[in-house]
């Protein structure tokens, strides 16, 4: 990874401080993205401390289209070229909350920011080619179910529901990527980290809070939790793969309701229409639909 440049978000703590610590321990010029000012720059002076390459800090809320923009601009304006994104940022509420864009802040916060910090970083992975992305998803997908006619959860809500539709989405936009990036040099995959006892679910409160707090000694650790993203980044074998789903740091096969092409398509354009943006305004990348 020596002389490369890549971003990790939420990698103020976690599975994605355990990606940038890994990313720099293999010699890359890592950013790391966090809410916090104070503890992003507490956690690129421990990987500077660690790994004794260069760390850069970004700060944004990722569940703000405007801060992600911002954040955006300031990866472009630093990074000359960027070989590796890796969308980690991610959370799961109990409650429903609203962001200032006014989405559920699960699906605009685990989802949406994806495909819009991935589009707007697009041109400049394409240049730096081979270039990788890699998307956190999870296991969850499997019981996730996208309600395009509730996608704000006003109907109904429930933080495990929001959080499993949220990773489901994360596949549908790795797949509906993947088609579109075919000979770009750039690839995107998506991988389960396993079950890790991080802080992601520190919003927890009542039954949900009280179940994660009950695993939580039988859950794995953030380093173990890093591993099949820092394989599916750097593996040299993995070069030219992209479209897929790991776990373990091997592939595997997700759910049907992931590979259904149709509902893939469906959820990119619904995506792009709350995000303000159009195919043409998404890194020059056409719509590649399914046969009908």
């Amino acid at each position: 990874m020596r002389s490369k440049s890549c971003l990790v978000t939420g990698a103020s703590s976690g599975i994605g401080f355990e990606t940038a610590l890994g990313l720099s321990r293999a010699g890359a010029r890592v950013g790391i993205v966090g809410r916090s000012r104070e503890r992003t720059e507490a956690a690129a002076a421990r990987i500077r401390a660690a790994a004794g390459g260069p760390v850069d800090t970004f700060v944004a809320d990722l569940s703000s289209q405007a801060e992600t923009r911002r954040l955006a601009d300031e990866v472009l304006a630093l990074y000359p070229r960027l070989d590796l994104l890796v969308n980690n940022a991610g959370a799961i509420f109990d409650r429903r909350m609203v962001t200032v864009d006014g989405l559920e802040r699960t699906w605009a916060l685990d989802h949406l920011a994806y495909l819009q910090l991935t589009l707007a970083l697009l041109d400049r992975l394409k240049a730096s080619a081979p270039a990788r992305i890699v998307n956190l998803s999870s296991a969850a997908h499997t019981r996730g179910r996208i309600a395009l006619d509730d996608l704000n959860g006003e109907r109904t809500f429930g933080g495990m529901k929001a959080y499993s539709q949220a990773k489901l989405g994360n596949l549908l936009f790795t797949y509906a990527l993947g088609r579109r990036l075919e000979g770009s040099g750039v690839t995107v995959n998506a991988v389960h980290p396993g079950v890790v006892a991080s802080g992601f679910a520190k919003n927890l409160n009542g039954p949900l809070g009280v179940a994660w707090g009950l695993m939580r000694p039988f859950l794995i650790s953030t380093a173990d939790g890093a591993r099949t993203t820092l394989h599916v980044a750097t593996a040299p074998e993995l070069e030219r793969i992209s479209g897929r789903y790991f776990a373990k740091s091997r592939e595997t096969t997700s759910s049907a309701r992931s590979l259904d092409e149709a509902m893939q398509e469906q959820v990119w354009s619904v995506s792009l229409k709350q995000l303000s943006l159009t195919d043409a305004a998404a890194g020059g990348i056409t719509p590649s639909l399914p046969p009908s």
